[in-house]
């Protein structure tokens, strides 16, 4: 059988990460973390879910002058599917099986279409890795914990724009000319990340996220996804989603499916720690 890896390679595993990037991100945003697991001798292949990265599709008026109808415009991610996610992932898991042992690590809302591929091919992924991502084996979707009283201290409530409903997506503006709303942004999703890096960042973040990813429900059992060893990477002074709520949905978890608990580690820093530490990042996920 052909293996994905470059024998000779000193120090190369037998062991590869797929990592699954959260809202409004893609897989260009793993760059660094790619390149952090490389210098460790781990291969990697980062994940577009539908409705982002540079392929994504914007909004007619998002790089006008005025940014003409960006409240009001429905979004062409409004079709977009948890089932298309879970998909796109178990895509890139399939084509990396040839490999001893698949990891597969979720950040934020692509806690959703992980876990719902894990859940149709349990086969296919030797460890689930949370990386201050949903985890729905307590409660079935990414909202039902976003609005818990565990996450009443998270920052970006003002960041989505117009009726998710109307739009069918949750919609930001990364691009905003509004200072006021760029550097709430970048209080809640990259505040240790220097600021002339983040307006690099943010300029490359897509304005829509399907609102499927967190508003359908992801149902996991014990028998499929349960069976799997999991890690949860808690970030530590996360503003977008609470280490109190990370916390309950590790809690719920295992009391859901206490066969097989949650291994947790602390990281430092904020929810992107891909953009402020990777190569502390890498550490954490290469044993």
């Amino acid at each position: 059988m052909v293996r994905w890896r470059s024998t000779w390679l000193t120090g190369m595993t037998d062991t590869v990460y797929v990592l699954v990037h959260g809202a409004w991100h893609g897989s260009g945003q793993w760059a660094a973390t790619g390149r952090a697991l490389a210098a460790r001798g781990a291969a990697s292949v980062a994940v577009d879910l539908p409705g982002h990265g540079f392929d994504a599709p914007l909004p007619a008026g998002y790089l006008l002058p005025g940014q003409p109808g960006l409240l009001t415009e429905k979004s062409a991610l409004a079709g977009v599917t948890m089932d298309d996610c879970a998909e796109a992932v178990l895509a890139v898991l399939r084509q990396v099986r040839r490999y001893d042992t698949v990891v597969l690590v979720a950040h934020s809302a692509g806690g959703g279409p992980a876990s719902l591929a894990v859940e149709r091919a349990p086969e296919l992924v030797d460890r689930i890795v949370y990386l201050s991502a949903f985890v729905p084996a307590g409660r079935p979707r990414f909202f039902d914990y976003l609005g818990t009283p565990e996450n009443a201290t998270a920052r970006g409530q003002r960041l989505p724009l117009g009726d998710p409903e109307a739009l069918g997506a949750v919609r930001i503006n990364p691009l905003s000319p509004d200072p006021v709303y760029v550097e709430e942004l970048w209080q809640t999703h990259y505040h240790d990340t220097p600021r002339d890096r983040f307006d690099r960042w943010r300029s490359a973040l897509s304005p829509d996220l399907p609102l499927a990813v967190p508003a359908s429900p992801v149902a996991v059992t014990e028998a499929r996804w349960g069976r799997i060893p999991r890690t949860f990477l808690r970030c530590a002074d996360d503003r977008a989603l609470a280490p109190a709520v990370q916390d309950l949905m590790i809690a719920e978890a295992d009391r859901a499916m206490p066969g097989n608990a949650f291994t947790v580690r602390t990281l430092p820093g904020s929810h992107s720690p891909f953009a402020a530490r990777p190569r502390e990042l890498a550490a954490a996920l290469v044993p």
